[in-house]
């Protein structure tokens, strides 16, 4: 189950979905960045993440999932707000997301992750590299990250970021395509951040979300 906070960022109300363990802790954290909504909705309806958060608390993590796309209508279409989406907003949001984990008595604020899945995957990126308390950050299949957002490309931030980094990616997508994750990964090495990449062959874009099974693909262990 989750219950839903309503944070204030730059005058604008944003919902946080708080998905919480059972027990009191201290946990750790989890910011779970979303991927493009299904339709034109908010969180609410988008079941995949919704059981990100559910299996990060189930995992023991104390988990704040925000809806980075509360600067339109959720009605709005998404070709408006992938024109619109501006880094800096991102980072305000997920600034607040994590504040509010870090606030909480049964949250260890120095064990606060972040993890994201496609477009949430360069948001995870983005928050990364500005924000150095995280401790650890994942990205599934996240593209644009050589690509700006209303700012600089966000893979020229790369020396900014402090923790260790997870990539998971599928060798049959295109967004990220094989060539961008050898720059991205490239791009960490040369940084000094400590990383580890997996790469699925017969993956393409999106193939964890089982919710989608034109997408969805089950890699062998």
């Amino acid at each position: 189950m989750n219950r839903i906070e309503t944070l204030t960022v730059n005058d604008s109300p944003m919902e946080v979905f708080v998905f919480e363990p059972e027990g009191k802790g201290p946990f750790p954290g989890m910011v779970v960045a979303q991927h493009i909504p299904i339709g034109h909705t908010g969180l609410e309806n988008d079941t995949f993440t919704l059981d990100v958060g559910e299996r990060m608390a189930a995992n023991g993590y104390v988990t704040a999932i925000p809806f980075i796309f509360h600067w339109w209508p959720k009605t709005e279409e998404m070709a408006v707000k992938r024109a619109g989406v501006r880094d800096d907003w991102t980072i305000a949001d997920l600034n607040a997301a994590f504040d509010l984990l870090a606030a909480r008595e049964d949250v260890d604020a120095t064990r606060i992750g972040l993890l994201g899945h496609c477009w949430g995957g360069r948001v995870a990126w983005v928050g990364a590299a500005t924000n150095p308390r995280y401790r650890a950050m994942t990205m599934l299949y996240g593209g644009r990250v050589r690509l700006p957002m209303g700012g600089i490309p966000a893979i020229e931030l790369v020396d900014r970021i402090k923790c260790p980094v997870l990539g998971i990616f599928g060798n049959e997508d295109q967004s990220p395509s094989p060539e961008d994750v050898d720059v991205m990964e490239a791009a960490l090495a040369g940084a000094g951040v400590p990383h580890t990449f997996h790469r699925y062959d017969g993956a393409g874009h999106g193939f964890q979300d089982y919710k989608n099974p034109d997408r969805y693909h089950c890699c062998p262990v």
